[in-house]
């Protein structure tokens, strides 16, 4: 027979591997359709402990718990599974200490380890308890939504919630390895899509214009799902980022790291004056980074061509890129920046784009111009 006319089903693509560069704590990030279901083999090969906690919540739980489960028991692990509320509010310290008692319940042990499986929320609140149970045990990511796979699971920082400010408290704990599986988006919401979408854009305007010129290019295709276009997507953020965590784990001061946050000195503003409701953070994201947009240019430190480039690509993406009627208003939102990490000894700290594809940190920017600008940011 000849190859070339059989049904036989197409050999499987190779993963995509990348190294995030961290000496004892390094791991890997790897990319490749259906890991999911094929988990437990490179779980064995990575973990000596074969008890585990899965973390997931009660949306993703159902779609993808059952193939992982499955994976998990044929190569001879055990453990349970936590299904969470879905959303912002699980990020908390009353969550973490259920999964304290969930991971007892377990018997999980110091050579145990946990499983994220979701979204960003879902990651940060497992690394967290990870980080802070019997001071510290293995855990994994398994990223489900674009958000978590470009961003919240790469680099190690880990947290919950507190009333007054997001991520205020947590710590810095690596996973011992991120597992992503494109396959999985098929099933996201575009809700949920276009919100990571706006920290794919975040990527291409803090370090990489060739990058931002591929977005831009490409924005029906990842709009769509384009298995390649969102491949090469996730491999380049998750190399961005994992370059920048390689030189600056623990965001040093003065460090590349603080850069990663582009956008997110307004957006964690909105977030907590919104108490977590209202926007995703993607969504939250995308206003914060046409309002730091704005502030380059009032700071003429970027040309108003790239200003509008920007808005443009966020626009073109489906995110909301003003704050609407009825978000909280101005001073409350710029009250909420000095209660932002960068903030030191009462100043702001923003990360401010010189061009696309190049930023800074810049802490002399005028309380009033920064006031302002939230003015401008709205419909």
């Amino acid at each position: 027979m000849n190859p070339s006319n059989s049904s036989a089903s197409p050999a499987p693509k190779p993963p995509r591997k990348i190294q995030v560069s961290l000496g004892e704590r390094s791991y890997e990030i790897v990319i490749q359709e259906g890991i999911t279901a094929e988990l437990g083999a490179h779980l064995a090969r990575l973990t000596k402990g074969r008890k585990t906690l899965v973390v997931t919540d009660r949306n993703v739980g159902p779609l993808f718990g059952p193939a992982l489960a499955k994976s998990l028991q044929q190569t001879g692990f055990s453990g349970s599974l936590a299904e969470l509320p879905p959303g912002e509010g699980a990020k908390s310290l009353d969550i973490a200490k259920f999964l304290y008692d969930r991971c007892f319940d377990a018997e999980l042990d110091r050579g145990s380890f946990l499983l994220a499986l979701g979204g960003g929320v879902i990651g940060d609140l497992t690394g967290f308890v990870a980080a802070t149970f019997m001071r510290g045990i293995d855990f994994v990511q398994v990223p489900t939504t674009l958000l978590a796979m470009v961003d919240a699971s790469v680099g190690g920082k880990v947290a919950v919630d507190h009333p007054k400010a997001k991520n205020a408290i947590g710590a810095f704990h690596q996973p011992r390895a991120v597992y992503i599986d494109p396959l999985v988006l098929g099933r996201l919401p575009e809700r949920e899509l276009k919100a990571g979408l706006a920290e794919v854009i975040k990527y291409g305007v803090l370090d990489d214009r060739a990058f931002f010129d591929f977005i831009e290019a490409n924005i029906e295709k990842l709009l769509k799902k384009d298995p390649e276009a969102l491949a090469a997507a996730i491999e380049k953020s998750c190399a961005i980022k994992a370059r920048i965590v390689g030189e600056d784990e623990r965001e040093r001061d003065g460090g590349p790291r603080a850069l990663l946050n582009y956008g997110h000195t307004f957006a964690h503003a909105i977030e907590t004056c919104m108490n977590y409701q209202g926007y995703l953070h993607g969504e939250a994201v995308a206003i914060g980074m046409v309002l730091a947009a704005d502030l380059s240019v009032q700071q003429k430190l970027l040309g108003r061509g790239d200003a509008d480039r920007i808005r443009a690509l966020i626009e073109k993406a489906g995110l909301p890129v003003k704050l609407q009627p009825g978000d909280p208003p101005s001073d409350e939102l710029h009250a909420a920046t000095f209660r932002d990490k960068k903030a030191r000894a009462g100043k702001l700290r923003f990360v401010l784009a010189t061009a696309i594809g190049a930023t800074k940190v810049f802490d002399d920017v005028p309380e009033d111009v920064a006031r302002r600008v939230w003015d401008r940011g709205r419909v």
